[in-house]
């Protein structure tokens, strides 16, 4: 067909041919671009896609320079809201003052955490083979859940002394009711047919649970793991404030009493950057474990 085209038009004349050659010189330039592969713009959106950390990144560094602007062009005084340049500053020049600290209460976290989601674990393992101590039970977990912690964290300190021990405990409390839900749900999830082929395998109970139930489980509760090691954070915080003289917390509240608010901000600072690293590190092992799991293959 094209040669009949060509034919035709050497035999009608110098303008078509003419009209016929711009087009055969913009479908080779559009075969040459694509032939170059995507554009800088777009390597550069396909590596944002891909990355893992940079958009994260490029998302507070977004924060941090509208923060500055604000406090910069609207005046807004230090002692108000300082701006995350002075606090940084004062990270960086008091780092050594405050990395003890900050240690106190990563191992309050860490430690409450473990002990609450430990706890849960096995009371979900009870609940969901059991409604008896399920209806027994989960009113007196949904009672702690909603009392106030900040209320109970005096009587902590009153009990336990000031030491970890009240601080790991609050830790504890503020992560049992997630993982607990969690769990219970992930242990009763099962496919029912798979269940059935299990039993008719004569399976025991005991590999029932280990070979379905806990496999199944693990998404719930590694969903659950990174609301409550976040919330493990907020719970040694919160025992801080009641009772301590060490941990990121303390210094919250005293440099909130002394009005010293690029100290109270450079803590908040660590306690996000805690945070944000135990969260991460929860979503490390989580693709590590569950990597024959479907969601992680989509995501991967």
């Amino acid at each position: 067909m094209g040669e009949s085209i060509l034919k035709n038009a050497n035999e009608t004349g110098p303008e078509v041919q003419a009209v016929l050659a711009v087009r055969k010189e913009g479908v080779s330039g559009r075969e040459a671009s694509r032939n170059l592969g995507p554009s800088g713009v777009q390597r550069l959106k396909n590596w944002l896609a891909n990355s893992a950390v940079m958009p994260p990144l490029l998302a507070f560094a977004g924060l941090f320079i509208l923060w500055e602007l604000l406090v910069r062009v609207l005046g807004i005084e230090a002692i108000t809201l300082p701006a995350p340049s002075s606090v940084l500053k004062e990270l960086a020049t008091s780092f050594v003052f405050y990395l003890p600290h900050a240690w106190v209460t990563l191992y309050e976290a860490v430690i409450g955490f473990l002990l609450g989601t430990l706890v849960a674990f096995i009371g979900g393992v009870l609940m969901a083979h059991s409604r008896l101590l399920e209806r027994t039970l989960l009113p007196i977990a949904v009672l702690a859940n909603v009392t106030p912690v900040v209320a109970i964290a005096p009587l902590f300190i009153i009990w336990f002394g000031f030491g970890a021990l009240p601080k790991i405990l609050i830790s504890a409390i503020i992560t049992f009711f997630p993982m607990l839900v969690n769990s219970i749900m992930g242990f009763r999830s099962v496919d029912e047919n798979n269940h059935e082929y299990m039993r008719s395998l004569h399976a025991s109970k005991w590999e029932i649970f280990m070979k379905l139930r806990l496999p199944n489980s693990l998404p719930y509760l590694f969903s659950a793991a990174r609301t409550c090691v976040s919330l493990s954070v907020i719970g040694a915080v919160v025992g801080e404030w009641s009772g301590s003289t060490q941990g990121l917390g303390n210094i919250v509240m005293m440099a909130s009493n002394y009005m010293q608010m690029q100290r109270m901000f450079a803590a908040i600072l660590m306690l996000a950057i805690m945070g944000i690293a135990l969260v991460n590190i929860v979503r490390f092992i989580e693709r590590r474990v569950l990597s024959w799991h479907v969601s992680e293959q989509k995501q991967g």
